[in-house]
C-alpha cells in the first residue's frame, strides 16, 4: 500500500503553476533527441522484422514501410524507438 498524499501532491502542483505564472520560478524542460532509423535500432537489437514489430506493437508491414522510407513513425512509436535505442536492455528483457 502506498503512503502517498495525493491531495498534497495536487496542491503542490497548483502552487508550482502559480509561482511559474507569477515569474517566481522556471519549469524544467528537456529536449528529446530523435531516435535513429528503425532499421538501425532493430539491427543493434539483433531482431527480425517480425520480432521487432511485435515488440513495438505494430504490423510487420508498418515496420517495413518505416525501414524503406515510405512512412515515418509517429507519436508513441517514436517514444518506443527512443527507448529501444537508449535503453536496449529493456527490449532484451522482453523477448
Amino acid at each position: 500500500m502506498s503512503n502517498r498524499d495525493i491531495g498534497l501532491e495536487i496542491l503542490n502542483g497548483i502552487n508550482e503553476i502559480k509561482a511559474f505564472k507569477e515569474g517566481k520560478t522556471k519549469l524544467r524542460t528537456t529536449e528529446l533527441s530523435e531516435p535513429s532509423e528503425p532499421k538501425i535500432i532493430r539491427s543493434k537489437l539483433k531482431l527480425s522484422q517480425s520480432a521487432f514489430a511485435a515488440l513495438l506493437g505494430v504490423s510487420k508491414r508498418t515496420l517495413q514501410d518505416w525501414e524503406q522510407g515510405r512512412r515515418s513513425p509517429q507519436g508513441p512509436a517514436v517514444a518506443l524507438l527512443r527507448i529501444a535505442e537508449q535503453h536496449p536492455e529493456i527490449f532484451n528483457d522482453l523477448h
